[in-house]
């Protein structure tokens, strides 16, 4: 990273809630660029269910970091830091303001906060062990395991967060530390300024639930089929996102389509309680907005005039006139 304290823009929330939308009227209105912080639109051949912005929409403004990798290709966390941080370089010497824009959690404070990510090559015998361990026992057993050898990763890690569990593992296993304790943060140079999207979940959910009616009728079934004969199994990471492994369940044993749909909106609705807890414990100063009373044209001035201070801070006023929290 640089020394020099360019700009980025922030603009995170749950699945679902508008994102994308209100992310490229604002990069339009102030030059800006979109990279992404989406774990599963970083894959290639994954459209529909993931939610990716359209081929017109990425024409109106320039995107990164979509569509960079194989479904088979596990990008590590370690990986996906380096390349973030090299477009916001990039975008800042050519004089474009970065939008970090997306609701995977882990991505979004990796960047911000200087994660240091421990640079342990995959153990593949060892995560065969461990995900066969959780198969006869429960993720709940495996995370005991954790606890017992890193309680403070457990402590921030959910049970049914399987994946980041046996990372967690996997690294003590290689170095005999923690992976908390290597995880060292420092914070890049940057005025950073971060947006929140919010919408009460009686109104989130039936939203969600129609935009997985919306993806079933745009062809989801079907893009998972070409998935699976392309020979990306149901087991890797990228089809573990929401709606892959539901499908998959439908395609290859059978699960009645309309259960495989159901299953999908309540994974959704877990998944957005799972973001929601993220985010409230990485709240670095999100100002806080409710998408049903959100005004873009206020919010592309708000940043005007926080790009032409050229300071870091956001000022009480500016909180309370432009974010409507929920209360």
């Amino acid at each position: 990273m640089t020394g020099e304290q360019g700009p980025l823009v922030i603009i995170l929330g749950p699945t679902g809630v508008g994102k994308t939308s209100l992310a490229i009227e604002l990069a339009g209105a102030l030059k800006g660029e979109i990279i992404g912080a989406d774990s599963r639109q970083i894959y290639r051949h994954m459209d529909i269910g993931t939610a990716k912005p359209t081929s017109a929409q990425q024409a109106m403004v320039p995107h990164h970091l979509i569509d960079i990798a194989t479904p088979d290709y596990r990008l590590s966390l370690a990986e996906y830091q380096d390349a973030a941080y090299r477009c916001i370089e990039d975008l800042h010497q050519r004089g474009a303001l970065p939008f970090l824009v997306g609701g995977s959690g882990q991505y979004i404070s990796a960047v911000e906060e200087g994660w240091s990510i421990p640079r342990v090559a995959p153990n593949p015998a060892l995560r065969a062990e461990l995900e066969a361990y959780v198969a006869k026992n429960s993720p709940a057993a495996l995370h005991d395991r954790l606890r017992q050898v890193d309680p403070m990763s457990a402590g921030s890690i959910h049970p049914n967060n399987v994946r980041r569990v046996i990372r967690a593992l996997e690294v003590h296993s290689a170095t005999g530390r923690p992976i908390s304790e290597l995880q060292r943060k420092r914070p890049p140079p940057w005025r950073i300024i971060r947006l929140g999207l919010r919408l009460t979940r009686s109104i989130l959910y039936p939203r969600v639930d129609q935009r997985v009616d919306e993806m079933i009728a745009a062809g989801f079934v079907d893009e998972v089929r070409r998935l699976l004969n392309m020979g990306y199994a149901r087991g890797l990471p990228s089809m573990s996102g929401l709606g892959y492994l539901e499908m998959a369940g439908h395609l290859l044993d059978d699960v009645p389509l309309d259960q495989a749909i159901q299953r999908t909106k309540f994974s959704t609705h877990e998944f957005i309680r799972q973001q929601d807890v993220w985010f409230r414990g990485h709240d670095n100063g999100i100002l806080w907005h409710n998408v049903a009373e959100i005004d873009g044209g206020a919010l592309a001035q708000m940043l005007r005039r926080w790009l032409a201070r050229g300071d870091a801070k956001t000022t009480i006023e500016t909180a309370d006139e432009y974010s409507q929290d929920e209360r």
